[in-house]
């Protein structure tokens, strides 16, 4: 069909526009916003329009309630935070969410990352491991691919650099763009090689992807939050986004800023990463990890986990850490990162 005139779905306007097929008695209505994405060298296009995705990971998980997040008000608990960080932009990991996720990211204008969960053991010699990767791949293009909101397909979040791995994910790269032709693929990987003050990429997946994902921990598993201001990256000329990083912080938890577990180391190890991300020329996007604390059953530290992956931007019970408000000011200022 041939439409006289459309006004395109974006962050500062996300139109949606009431659809209804009819055939005998039957009949099916949907809100479908309509827009274009694409990569061109280094730079993610909305609509023809260089943009950088100010982001943050999400859990499935209900900050404040608790449990997966399967209604409405989970929903919209979740948004309002995007919200507040002044976000266009959420990556949900490691796996498709309620469907409730997509459809109000399209009312309320945030691009989604959406992903199968394809994360770290993955027995990548097996076929019937692609054969089941394949029908969750098509299951979530099919249910999503008229969501305007989802602008990218994860095949992966980090994965070993091997032979065996980069065929297979190649492989369904190209499986998904047969799928759906009109979005970016991408996959997270952790492969990048730090020595000193140089950090180098070199993972040949990159090849099969549109846009590049990178998983880092500069200053939590890895050097000091100092070391990541003098870091060096080295990258591949394609759009990066810094899909994940940060570090673990009990709320109302106060120290000195090289304390570990405290709001102020974690507000530390943020400060320094947006001095070294703001040096990255091809970097079109970041995902902190993680909006809010979530369930874990690996995580027991007495009295600072308890269970919890304390990452989050927000406690489990909702409460905002001293890193949320880096993040939200750094968005609000446009002060890191850049279209193009």
């Amino acid at each position: 069909m041939k439409a006289a005139r459309l006004t395109l779905w974006s962050p500062e306007s996300p139109k949606l526009y009431k659809v209804r097929l009819s055939s005998g008695a039957d009949t099916l209505t949907d809100d479908i916003g309509f827009r274009d994405i694409r990569v061109e060298g280094t730079r993610i296009l909305l609509n023809g329009k260089a943009i950088f995705l100010k982001g943050v990971n999400a859990h499935a998980e209900a900050p404040v309630r608790g449990g997966r997040a399967n209604n409405d008000q989970d929903v919209a608990t979740i948004f309002e935070y995007l919200k507040e960080l002044n976000a266009n932009f959420v990556r949900l990991c490691h796996y498709p969410h309620d469907e409730r996720m997509e459809r109000a990211a399209d009312r309320d204008g945030i691009m989604v990352w959406s992903e199968i969960p394809n994360w770290q053991h993955i027995s990548f010699d097996k076929a019937e491991v692609y054969a089941k990767d394949v029908v969750m791949l098509k299951e979530m293009i099919r249910r999503d691919r008229n969501k305007a909101s989802v602008i990218m397909w994860s095949v992966s979040n980090e994965t070993s650099n091997n032979p065996t791995r980069t065929r297979f994910l190649t492989d369904l790269a190209n499986e998904a763009r047969k799928l759906d032709s009109t979005r970016l693929i991408t996959s997270a990987l952790n492969s990048e090689h730090i020595q000193g003050s140089t950090a180098t990429l070199n993972d040949p997946l990159t090849d099969a992807l549109d846009v590049i994902g990178v998983n880092e921990y500069i200053g939590w598993y890895t050097g000091a939050p100092e070391d990541a201001g003098a870091m060096q990256w080295i990258l591949p000329q394609k759009p990066v986004i810094m899909s994940e990083f940060g570090a673990e912080a009990k709320y109302g938890n106060h120290g000195a800023n090289n304390q570990r577990w405290t709001e102020e180391q974690q507000a530390n190890v943020y400060n320094h990463q947006l001095v070294m991300l703001s040096k990255i020329p091809q970097l079109r996007g970041i995902t902190p990890w993680v909006l809010a604390d979530f369930r874990s059953n690996t995580r027991n530290i007495p009295k600072l986990q308890d269970g919890y992956n304390r990452k989050g931007l927000v406690s489990e019970d909702g409460r905002k850490k001293q890193a949320f408000f880096i993040v939200q000011k750094a968005y609000k200022d446009n002060t890191v990162g850049k279209a193009e």
